[in-house]
């Protein structure tokens, strides 16, 4: 981790129609460390998220993604960054009619000018990355929960990220899949330099992998507490800090 930001968030406000969800919001994010951002429900944060990977335009402020405003760019500017962001959501968002090979591949088909033998390569080397080389020709269908989120992992790769957007990435998997998921997450860290955004309310993930972290709130509409986990669990003044990191550590699994 450095302490140059490879994202900074300045005067955000957000939200659907005429109801403002987030408002006053202001952080950075520096290369090379795991950021999580965390809330209840209806705090917000996988509002805060689309505005971050430009699937949402806020009512006022700024994202910059290594310099350029996610916000107001467009044409060739906003493509460019664009391919410095990877994104793997919670669903995975597979194409279940293909194969996991294919539909890593597409997205090197779409955006690069590479022949097909190459294309299968990298879409191989992703796989192998995330522990998936031996699953390549399988559908989503076939595969487990933990492996379609490494099959998405990988989609989100396919280009080298600068930065790795994971939402929910231990949602609905079992403790163990999901310390393996963690373990996948420090892995790629360290070997790949990438910086990761997280949106996550798993305690034992968040304590695991996030350097620093942001709590947003659904009442305050805006960020009230931001530092180490670890510091917010033991120091936090804030009763709904206090709340959220003091319920009971464990993993949600599947109904």
């Amino acid at each position: 981790m450095t302490d140059i930001p490879i994202i900074e968030v300045r005067d955000l406000a957000a939200g659907y129609e005429d109801t403002i969800v987030l408002e006053d919001i202001d952080f950075e994010v520096y290369a090379g460390e795991i950021f999580g951002i965390l809330g209840g429900s209806g705090s917000g944060k996988t509002t805060l998220f689309k505005c971050m990977i430009g699937l949402m335009k806020p009512f006022r402020g700024t994202v910059l993604i290594d310099g350029t405003d996610m916000v107001t760019a467009e044409g060739q500017e906003r493509l460019d960054v664009l391919r410095k962001i990877g994104v793997a959501y919670q669903s995975g968002a597979l194409f279940g009619s293909m194969s996991i090979l294919t539909n890593v591949s597409l997205v090197l088909e779409e955006f690069t000018d590479l022949p097909p033998e190459a294309i299968e390569m990298v879409a191989q080397m992703k796989l192998k990355a995330v522990g998936l080389q031996a699953a390549a020709y399988k559908m989503p269908a076939e595969l487990s929960g933990g492996m379609r989120k490494r099959a998405a992992i990988a989609r989100a790769l396919a280009m080298d990220p600068k930065i790795l957007f994971l939402d929910e990435p231990s949602a609905g998997l079992d403790p163990i899949t999901s310390a393996q998921i963690d373990e996948l997450i420090l892995e790629l860290s360290q070997d790949l330099g990438i910086t990761f955004v997280i949106v996550t309310h798993e305690l034992p993930s968040i304590f695991t992998v996030a350097d620093r972290v942001i709590m947003v709130d659904k009442e305050a509409r805006t960020i009230i507490a931001s530092g180490k986990p670890q510091e917010l669990r033991d120091k936090s003044d804030n009763p709904a800090v206090r709340q959220f990191f003091h319920r009971r550590l464990g993993r949600t699994t599947p109904a």
